[in-house]
């Protein structure tokens, strides 16, 4: 067995997540026969496999489907297309003439080859360190995502009176988890004046379960030498500082972070991929291929999504593209250059070709309202709310793009009223 996995593959794709499923389902579909699956943890599936709430798959598969549901769809579609998995396995390089060193608890140490490489590695949660929080060091401070894992996988609960900070997707998911298993949820803290997760998580977790959401709002400092006691929290000015003189303390054993999400690009940054600064990600084209030729990107290891089926979309097609390339089928390059414009956040891919349809993903940076998004001089298009923390998704067709043959394109939003 240990002979059989030194072999070369058509397609390697890094992570088996619900982007690496769907980047291996893509590869073969379009054809490419030895595709192997590397993920590091001991079953595929990801962070869904902790996401036991309901809300999955409502554009993918037209029904609604918990995590574990969505990514089991995944593994048996895998698992039919008689698709090699390596789990429990860690990825410790990748060269860039596309051989992968791989260490393995079955296998011990792998050298493999690949014609093509997907990273499909996810993205990791934003800790207390990176926002640097003052305050002592005591037990109970974590991310959502932690607190998440040890609730529905371990069945632990991380205390009985909880704080979070931050409004993240995971964070207000969490709030009502927290409630259910009886814990007390004292509030949550987001530093913007406007929620960080979807409409639809802030009224089904928060709204309905009365969970106070304070916004403009952040922890000036953390109380407690053995275990979290009670948090300093305090209003914040229009640049973000916080506002000592408004501030107040509030009695919490616990204090959840769902502060952001990073994604995870050490094996991007060994190969000098060129990386994008707005979304964390590498910068890839139409055919999601990234600054270095093999090696393709999909997922939130590209930019961060909000919606899995998103994920799944975008990762089949960067998996097909992959096998296209493995089997010798290089498309033309792309002929239209895409940056960000006025309160466009980020946009991918980063170029566009004009000779088939194309899908872009955008995030504004305020939230507006009767907005009209504007690519070029020659589209637009109206939108009732545009928020940052709902990624849009926008699809070109190819008579549309024909006309920005060859142009450097800017995309951007505005509104009569401006940002709400």
């Amino acid at each position: 067995m240990k002979n059989q996995m030194r072999k070369n593959y058509s397609v390697i794709v890094v992570g088996g997540g619900p982007a690496g499923l769907a980047a291996a389902l893509g590869a073969r579909q379009a054809g490419a026969e030895r595709i192997l699956i590397i993920d590091r943890e001991v079953e595929t599936g990801g962070i869904l496999n902790q996401c036991i709430h309901s809300g999955f798959g409502l554009h993918y598969f037209k029904e609604e489907l918990t995590g574990p549901e969505y990514a089991e769809r995944f593994n048996q579609q895998v698992r039919s297309d008689k698709i090699t998995i390596l789990t429990d396995s860690y990825v410790l390089n990748i060269t860039p003439d596309l051989k992968i060193e791989v260490i393995s608890k079955k296998h011990g140490y792998l050298n493999l080859r690949a014609k093509a490489v997907v990273l499909a590695m996810g993205c990791r949660e934003r800790t207390r360190g990176a926002i640097r929080t003052p305050g002592f060091r005591p037990s109970g401070v974590m991310t959502a995502g932690l607190a998440q894992k040890m609730v529905n996988m371990k069945g632990v609960l991380p205390g009985q009176r909880v704080a979070i900070l931050g409004s993240g997707d995971i964070g207000m998911i969490m709030a009502r988890r927290l409630i259910l298993e009886g814990c007390q949820v004292v509030g949550v803290f987001e530093l913007h004046p406007f929620s960080s997760g979807l409409t639809r998580n802030k009224v089904q977790c928060l709204d309905d379960f009365d969970i106070p959401l304070h916004l403009s709002t952040t922890v000036a400092f953390i109380h407690g030498r053995k275990r979290v006691e009670r948090l300093t929290l305090a209003p914040v000015t229009t640049d973000y500082k916080p506002d000592l003189k408004q501030s107040w303390d509030i009695q919490c054993d616990t204090l959840l972070f769902s502060i952001g999400l990073i994604p995870e690009n050490e094996l991007s940054a060994r190969l000098r991929i060129k990386m994008d600064p707005a979304t964390g990600g590498p910068q890839v084209s139409s055919t999601m291929e990234t600054s270095l030729p093999g090696v393709f990107a999909c997922g939130n290891v590209l930019h961060v999504h909000d919606i899995v089926d998103f994920v799944s979309e975008e990762s089949h097609r960067a998996g097909r593209y992959a096998a296209e390339l493995a089997l010798g089928m290089r498309r033309p390059g792309d002929n239209i250059t895409l940056y960000p414009g006025e309160n466009i956040a980020s946009c991918t891919p980063h170029s566009l070709s004009s000779d088939r349809e194309q899908t872009i993903y955008l995030r504004v940076k305020q939230p507006v309202k009767d907005a009209t998004l504007k690519i070029g001089n020659r589209y637009e298009q109206k939108f009732r709310t545009l928020v940052p923390s709902e990624m849009v998704k926008l699809s070109l067709p190819p008579k549309v793009l024909n006309h920005f043959f060859g142009e450097q394109l800017r995309i951007e939003v505005s509104s009569e009223e401006g940002a709400q």
